[in-house]
């Protein structure tokens, strides 16, 4: 098992990091920021990878695809074009528990562990924080073909920071301890089938640690767990192909790879290949941070002017209580109070293009939507009459059967084919395309979803007319 470890200027990855730090911190402090908070109670949902032991006895060790599903592995499975003195750079990232400890001083001069101090106009809370980890490995695409094993070994340490009172005099301490983290990053580079020279790159990421019991609780084992584990992936003299729209001659070549636990995107501008994302976190080709968004507030999938706002309403006391449950939350604070206007201002909306508005009834074509469910706002879409649909004109009530788009990566995808339901709305996107707003048959929420206008949305093409229907004359 290889040890090395090689690190690159951050330039390798540049167009990526800011996307996977969201990654990395996604749900690591929730609104509003406080320990208190039921929400922030329960922790580190996205990438977690458990010690072997404590993972079998648990039940976790099974093979879901990308979620919040806690297991020893992952496993990422890409395609690349490469010759084989190509070098493949993979840069395994995660956060790595560090336990935050108050301890007040005793009056033999030892100490004994409270959950909290206060202190010269400061308050500490025992809280679990996390600390970033990289682990950069390389190797030339010939040396992947028989595969590779790197070992992961990240040591434990301890911080300690003294706390004085008014007049200098020891009160009591902040001890900020980890624990050592054991895991390996398997890679291989193997042929795939396909008309044109293609490679099948697997990665795949293990908690090796062996000292967790098994029995112990979550609480305890998170210590020797790799929280938020994700990888990024570069080829020099290559690229990869999108396994949500690969080329005709990939297709099955794309799926035929097995992603477990994580899923593979481009990653880097629009237009590029040379990069790969894998993230616990289900993600469109390409995507990244908006530019009107200032910092990142730990809730990456929500809207930052609502979290702004609420966060400017907490009161002195709520704020402190923040500040005193972890650094990041205290910066998160200090952002937002010294927000401007005119960047607050700039969180409130953006329009990315405007087009005129065409009226072909058959029109087909949408792009990429984020979510199935969403409701539909007044000025985000105009309803029109019908749109036609392999050959047959489909309107408010008429059936149709779901087929949503196989190479999409919305996850309620999966649950919804086949699945019958009733159009509730067509509807005109401000770029001119038509999509079907539906309720689904046996939905127990299908008549609150009506009522209040949560409906799925669907592109013509990912439906079908159900018999009986009329056909366009």
């Amino acid at each position: 098992m290889s040890t090395v470890q090689t690190h690159w200027p951050s330039t390798v990855f540049d167009g990526a990091e800011a996307i996977a730090d969201a990654i990395l911190y996604e749900g690591y402090l929730l609104y509003p920021y406080r320990r208190s908070s039921a929400k922030n109670r329960v922790r580190w949902q996205f990438g977690v990878l458990v010690p072997p032991a404590w993972g079998a006895a648990h039940g976790l060790n099974d093979s879901s695809v990308a979620g919040s599903a806690e297991s020893s592995w992952q496993q990422t499975e890409c395609l690349m074009e490469a010759q084989d003195s190509a070098i493949v750079r993979i840069r395994l990232r995660f956060l790595h528990l560090q336990r935050k400890m108050t301890e007040l001083r005793t009056t033999d001069g030892g100490y004994r562990p409270v959950d909290r101090i206060d202190v010269g106009g400061r308050t500490e809370f025992s809280f679990d924080e996390a600390v970033p980890r990289e682990f950069d490995v390389e190797a030339p695409v010939a040396e992947l073909r028989h595969g590779r094993r790197f070992h992961v070994s990240m040591p434990g340490g301890e911080d300690v920071e003294a706390l004085v009172d008014d007049r200098g005099e020891p009160l009591g301490r902040v001890v900020r301890r980890r624990w050592p983290l054991s895991a390996s990053v398997a890679v291989s580079a193997v042929a795939s089938p396909a008309p044109f020279r293609l490679l099948r790159l697997g990665m795949r990421v293990e908690n090796t640690d062996r000292t967790t019991p098994a029995d112990c609780p979550r609480d305890e084992a998170l210590r020797c767990c790799l929280l938020a584990s994700h990888t990024l992936a570069t080829v020099s003299r290559g690229r990869f192909l999108s396994l949500l729209d690969p080329p005709e001659w990939a297709a099955q070549a794309a799926r035929e790879c097995r992603n477990v636990h994580t899923f593979p995107v481009l990653a880097g501008a629009p237009g590029t290949s040379d990069l790969v994302l894998s993230s616990p976190i289900i993600l469109y080709d390409h995507p990244r941070i908006a530019p009107e968004s200032p910092a990142d507030l730990h809730d990456a999938t929500e809207i930052d002017e609502i979290l702004s706002l609420r966060t400017l309403t907490l009161s002195d006391a709520e704020k402190r209580e923040a500040r005193a449950t972890d650094p990041r939350a205290a910066a998160i604070l200090d952002r937002v109070d010294a927000m401007p206007p005119e960047v607050l201002e700039r969180l409130h909306g953006a329009i990315r293009s405007l087009e005129p508005i065409p009226r072909s009834v058959d029109s087909v074509t949408e792009p990429e939507r984020p979510w199935r469910e969403s409701g539909t706002e007044a000025g985000d879409a105009a309803e029109t009459e019908r749109v036609l649909v392999a050959g047959t004109l489909l309107a408010r009530g008429s059936r149709v059967r779901l087929r949503p788009r196989r190479r999409g990566t919305d996850a309620h995808d999966m649950f919804l084919d086949g699945r019958t339901g009733r159009v509730e709305q067509v509807l005109l996107d401000i770029d001119g395309s038509r999509f079907l707003a539906v309720t689904v048959d046996d939905d127990p929420g299908a008549e609150l979803h009506q009522w209040y206008g949560r409906l799925r949305h669907f592109r013509p093409e990912e439906v079908e007319p159900l018999a009986g229907e009329v056909a366009a004359q």
